[in-house]
């Protein structure tokens, strides 16, 4: 059974963390429950050897990615960046290439801002984005709003944090399974 072009796989998937950064929390929206779902995601990345890509944007002015991201990533890789599209730092893309993965589950803040750019930009590129809504944040429900259709006028696939999940788990009954249960719950 060859399955849809818009499920998420566990073996075409990447995980991109999008500037999850301190100095960013005071203005952002629900970023707490944003944070769960982000830890959710990284969670099921690690129990099923997704690679996991953490962006940092201009971490002199607005900190590092704060520990509640961090909670269930082991050693991540991170990259940093100015552009607020990651795509346009040098050696990104040869970055993203080198995992040989496809499609990348795109989590982060600002929704409007570098979520936006730096999918469209991995959308032109030939990658398949598929961004978990309810693991972007903005600081305003408008902004992410607006962004969101942007995305799915662009052609990303718009998501959640459950879908990915068990799009990657994709059966019970398993080991794998058993072990994102908890995940989830």
């Amino acid at each position: 059974m060859i399955r849809h072009e818009f499920v998420a796989t566990r073996n075409d998937c990447l995980l991109l963390v999008i500037d999850f950064q301190s100095a960013m929390l005071k203005v952002m929206q629900n970023w707490k429950e944003v944070a769960r779902t982000v830890n959710q995601l990284a969670g099921a990345a690690q129990a099923l050897d997704i690679p996991i890509l953490l962006t940092e944007q201009y971490t002199i002015g607005l900190g590092p990615t704060i520990p509640e991201v961090l909670d269930n990533i082991g050693s991540p890789t991170v990259f940093h960046k100015e552009h607020f599209s990651a795509c346009l730092e040098p050696d990104f893309l040869q970055t993203i290439d080198s995992y040989g993965r496809k499609k990348i589950v795109i989590v982060g803040m600002e929704t409007h801002v570098c979520v936006l750019q730096t999918s469209m930009d991995l959308i032109r590129a030939g990658y398949q984005v598929h961004v978990a809504s309810d693991a972007v944040a903005s600081r305003t429900a408008e902004n992410r709003n607006i962004a969101l259709d942007l995305l799915r006028d662009a052609g990303a696939v718009i998501t959640s944090t459950e879908i990915v999940i068990f799009q990657w788990a994709h059966r019970a009954n398993t080991e794998d399974f058993r072990r994102l249960l908890p995940i989830v719950k």
